[in-house]
């Protein structure tokens, strides 16, 4: 039976050799392939769901919000246009309220028919700012 054990010991030693013996080259490819494969996969489903989201419906969209303007802190204004009319939809923490329904085109708003004054530069609100005591 001794005879038996000294034959098995050196017959285990090489399998525990050969065990944490590894190729490094060979591991670190697989490495490197593997995390190319997965950022390929990322990119493949970024791609394909940016395709499948821009397919429209065939009419197209029969509601367009034409301006929001925010009037307090969670309350907000939205002018709506759908079927050939514009609504003035009030937005809130209480949900949605129409406030107005307009029929036909509206009239082109008071600030785009006046120029605004044009904005200084900097450089000129500087020289105001040194100027004032």
């Amino acid at each position: 039976m001794l005879a038996l054990l000294a034959q098995a010991a050196p017959a285990a030693a090489a399998a525990a050799n050969t065990a944490t013996d590894f190729n490094v080259g060979a591991e670190l490819l697989r490495v490197v392939l593997s995390l190319a494969g997965i950022i390929g996969l990322i990119f493949a489903a970024g791609w394909l769901s940016k395709r499948l989201q821009a397919r429209t419906v065939p009419g197209g969209r029969r509601i367009r919000c034409v301006e929001t303007l925010a009037v307090g802190a969670r309350d907000r204004v939205l002018l709506l246009e759908a079927h050939g009319k514009r609504l003035l939809v009030g937005a809130g923490p209480g949900g949605l309220r129409t406030l107005h329904v307009f029929d036909g085109e509206l009239p082109p708003p008071e600030e785009a028919a006046t120029p605004a004054a044009p904005v200084p530069g900097f450089a000129e609100l500087l020289h105001r700012w040194k100027r004032t005591p």
